[in-house]
């Protein structure tokens, strides 16, 4: 399977109605994986998630989630 298939899968099965930008959150996991550390990577993907999520959920709320962390991470 793959993720384009896994991440619609998922979302369905979570109650996610909204698409999830797989690229982006690839985008900002390469990010802090080169950034930080590759550990890194999916914990920040949660936390982006997380933060989006109590921020109201909405497309915005994500896209800002992704922006602070690319500028904490330096880039």
């Amino acid at each position: 399977m793959t993720v384009e298939e896994w991440v619609p899968r998922l979302a369905a099965e979570l109650g996610i109605e909204d698409e999830i930008d797989i690229d982006a959150i690839l985008a900002i996991a390469g990010d802090v994986a080169h950034a930080v550390e590759r550990k890194a990577a999916p914990v920040s993907a949660f936390v982006i998630g997380l933060a989006a999520g109590r921020a109201g959920g909405t497309p915005e709320a994500v896209a800002e989630a992704i922006r602070a962390t690319r500028d904490l991470a330096g880039g």
